[in-house]
């Protein structure tokens, strides 16, 4: 745990404070920066302490000055480890917002041949994981008047797809944690977001889950001239985040221009 944060000055509005998990690389990086610039004060967890460090760098940084941009604080934290996440609520303090990034696939097997440990582990970071976090930090998302959970979810949630079934599947879990969550929380002061992207071309995500082999992830993207990129889903988050405390977006789905439906992409020949 490693501490950087910017102080807000003397007798300016307290900053918004948001925590991001998988803030070290892709979506999670790019929305911990996307907040800072907002003026948010940014609580980085994630699994790999250097690569948080590294984003909380860039951050301070790009900020200058403590009148400007945004304040970061590395937090390093496995989101399975129930433990952990207790550790880590009674630490941070007071809290706005929850981003729950953290997630991921592994493996594109068939039904058939999919290997169990792999479905288990996708739902524990997808789905549990979130879970535990939103449980731990819905207390401090609650007393601050204007908190809110948000959930990137995919539009794998919705739709099944070849070789995707266990990636479907948690994510369809975080869309039904998201829906559930909102209608419990109804008339107390918190905001649920569920943000669904599509074809999002990121450094590690395909990578990832085809165990290391990048030819087989750069195929993913293969002809699509433009897929979405990290900044771009950080972008909605942002926006989503910044409406007034009692605008609610329940669902926003963000696709590249090339991908009409999940089954549907323009490739260039």
């Amino acid at each position: 745990m490693t501490p950087t944060p910017t102080p807000t000055d003397a007798g300016a509005p307290a900053r918004r404070v948001s925590v991001v998990t998988g803030a070290g690389s892709g979506i999670g990086a790019a929305t911990a920066r996307a907040l800072a610039a907002a003026g948010h004060h940014v609580v980085l967890t994630g699994r790999r302490a250097e690569l948080l460090e590294r984003v909380a760098k860039e951050i301070q940084a790009a900020d200058g000055t403590a009148a400007s941009g945004g304040s970061a604080e590395v937090y390093p934290l496995d989101i399975t480890d129930a433990a952990a996440v207790r550790a880590f609520a009674e630490h941070v303090g007071p809290v706005d917002d929850l981003v729950n990034n953290a997630g991921g696939a592994v493996g594109a097997e068939s039904v058939a041949d999919a290997d169990p440990a792999d479905w288990r582990a996708m739902y524990e970071v997808n789905v549990l994981g979130t879970l535990r976090l939103t449980q731990a930090l819905l207390p401090a998302l609650e007393a601050s008047g204007r908190g809110t959970v948000l959930v990137l979810s995919s539009t794998a949630a919705f739709t099944a797809y070849e070789g995707g079934g266990g990636y479907v599947a948690a994510k369809a879990g975080a869309h039904a944690l998201a829906a559930t969550l909102r209608l419990e929380l109804c008339g107390r002061p918190v905001r649920v977001v569920e943000i669904a992207p599509g074809m999002v071309r990121t450094d590690e995500f395909a990578v990832n889950r085809f165990r290391g082999d990048e030819a087989k992830a750069a195929a993913v993207y293969q002809g699509v001239a433009e897929p979405l990129l990290a900044e771009d889903v950080a972008d909605t988050v942002v926006w989503s985040l910044t409406r007034p405390p009692h605008v609610n977006v329940d669902l926003l789905v963000v696709r590249p221009r090339a991908q009409a439906a999940q089954h549907k992409i323009h490739r260039e020949a």
